[in-house]
């Protein structure tokens, strides 16, 4: 009896080794990867970020942490994390605001609904210098379709409105494209997350007398809870990447009023060729994105719902 446990036991060591050796293999080659192209580019630019660096010669010289020193006291640093914070709430909240109501009615039956699901996702598979110089045309204040709109309404005072060129609406102009650009990914993410929502729990709401809003509130929204944390954690990771949208439209201006962290690195690196100064920069803001993200899931770390089982 002894013998015949101690060999089971082995046997059953000898499996769970093959399995572990099985698993290994397949996980092996994407680690590699993922370590080569993601985990050894980010500890480079952690070590490059205490350097002073041209850029164009091998010559760097040490600096400790004076590239960070120097960002802390940068008023520019902290305009562009300010219009970046601006576009995570504001444009964030809108996304999802909207989002969340047409995934809702292209749930429903009807013309309306077929042709949301045909249109929703436009924006999405159109290159995004194509989506600049759409906005650019729509915003141009001679000829642009808001101006000409606008004053169509009976408001003269928006004829020849420069919404780019005025610090005061150069930022929410950025966010208006920025907001139709990005919608139909979350308006994809939120109609999945509404079909997963079991029919037994609709026809329940149903002969309870649960209708509209109050169907909204108390069911179909507590219920998107998974859904409502990725959607917040890619508004973030989205908005402090945001770059190629407001470079193509301002450059960061006027008067760095639309100035984000990547562009006002893309100037540093590029213009200024301060490139350990812009990989500071680009250090700063992977740290924000994993604090603001880590805050993120623990918020979203327990569903009230299930708090309440």
């Amino acid at each position: 009896m002894t013998m015949r446990r101690g060999t089971l036991e082995m046997l059953t060591v000898a499996r769970l080794n093959n399995r572990g050796l099985f698993i290994a293999s397949f996980l092996a080659p994407a680690a590699i990867i993922y370590g080569l192209f993601v985990v050894l580019p980010l500890l480079q630019a952690f070590v490059l970020s205490m350097f002073r660096w041209r850029g164009v010669t091998l010559k760097k010289t040490f600096v400790g942490t004076q590239n960070f020193e120097k960002l802390w006291a940068d008023d520019a640093f902290w305009k562009a994390l300010k219009n970046n914070q601006w576009l995570m709430v504001v444009c964030g909240l809108v996304i999802i605001v909207l989002a969340i109501l047409i995934a809702h009615a292209m749930n429903q039956a009807g013309r309306m609904a077929r042709m949301l699901r045909s249109v929703y996702l436009f924006p999405q598979i159109v290159s995004m210098v194509v989506v600049a110089i759409l906005w650019m045309f729509m915003l141009n204040p001679s000829f642009g379709l808001v101006n000409s709109g606008l004053v169509a309404l009976g408001f003269d005072g928006m004829k020849n409105k420069p919404w780019l060129g005025e610090p005061e609406t150069a930022l929410p102009s950025v966010g208006s494209a920025f907001v139709w650009y990005s919608l139909g990914f979350f308006v994809m993410l939120f109609a999945a997350g509404l079909k997963s929502i079991p029919d037994e729990v609709k026809e329940a709401a149903e002969l309870d007398g649960s209708k509209g809003f109050h169907r909204f509130r108390t069911i179909t929204w507590p219920m998107l809870w998974s859904v409502k944390r990725i959607a917040v954690i890619y508004v973030v990771i989205t908005v402090m990447n945001i770059f190629a949208l407001v470079f193509l439209l301002t450059r960061g201006g006027p008067d760095r009023a639309t100035e984000t962290m990547l562009t006002y690195l893309y100037q540093q690196a590029f213009q200024n060729s301060e490139f350990g100064y812009a990989t500071a920069l680009a250090v700063a803001n992977f740290v924000i994105a994993m604090l603001l993200a880590l805050g993120i899931m623990a918020f979203f770390r327990k569903d009230p719902q299930e708090a309440r089982r």
